[in-house]
């Protein structure tokens, strides 16, 4: 079973997949503790906020609501919102927290791609076929450490940055786990302008590439 807080259909706006259409699956419960977590709701899992899975169906609003369901149930209600996307994102919360092999491997049968986004500090099970994207969470209060497993089984790092600090962090990162991925993009925190004008200057100087959150610029979700 998964504690899904959220389910709905969008284009994805960040990294290498930025104007796909894409079904949002956002899973409930997250130990990291990132300061700037923009998805705050999804941490705790408390049972007073159980609700059915059809109440977490495309939110008017952020909300703790969250509902147990299986791969099957999660597919079922892709079918009867009659969603048109066939990129499903995976995320959170933390949601390598769950054992993703029976819901990603439902999703493939039935024609969907699946893409997991993770803080990197859980061992993420998924099918090979599965895009993960590791946002590693450095030092976050939560005390959890990133993997080099995880590491090692990203397609892309997705790095928020708004200072030179956490340009360090992600290099330092690098070096301890040997690990030297082939795509990383640094996405600037809150949209800030110094923390853009960091980031691309990065980016320019490392042969990086710049997420730029497209979805908070057009407004959407």
């Amino acid at each position: 079973m998964y504690k899904v807080n959220e389910i709905f259909e969008t284009i994805q706006g960040e990294a290498s997949f930025t104007g796909t259409p894409s079904i949002f699956l956002r899973l409930q419960g997250c130990p990291v503790g990132c300061a700037w977590c923009d998805t705050k709701q999804t941490w705790e899992t408390k049972d007073t906020f159980i609700v059915s899975l059809d109440n977490t169906v495309e939110k008017k609003a952020d909300s703790e609501w969250w509902a147990n369901a299986s791969a099957e149930e999660i597919l079922a209600i892709f079918e009867a919102r009659g969603y048109q996307a066939k990129h499903v994102v995976i995320t959170g919360g933390e949601p390598c927290m769950f054992d993703l092999v029976p819901l990603c491997n439902l999703l493939h049968a039935k024609g969907f791609s699946t893409q997991i986004e993770t803080s990197g500090t859980f061992e993420i099970l998924a099918p090979k076929e599965t895009w993960v994207t590791v946002s590693p969470k450095i030092n976050m209060r939560g005390g959890y450490k990133v993997l080099p497993s995880a590491m090692a089984r990203a397609d892309e790092i997705k790095h928020p940055v708004a200072m030179q600090k956490h340009i360090e962090e992600l290099e330092a990162l690098f070096a301890e786990t040997g690990v030297q991925p082939k795509l990383v993009y640094l996405q600037p925190i809150s949209q800030k302008a110094k923390a853009t004008k960091l980031a691309i200057d990065n980016c320019k100087a490392k042969n990086w590439r710049l997420s730029v959150q497209v979805h908070k610029y057009l407004g959407i979700n």
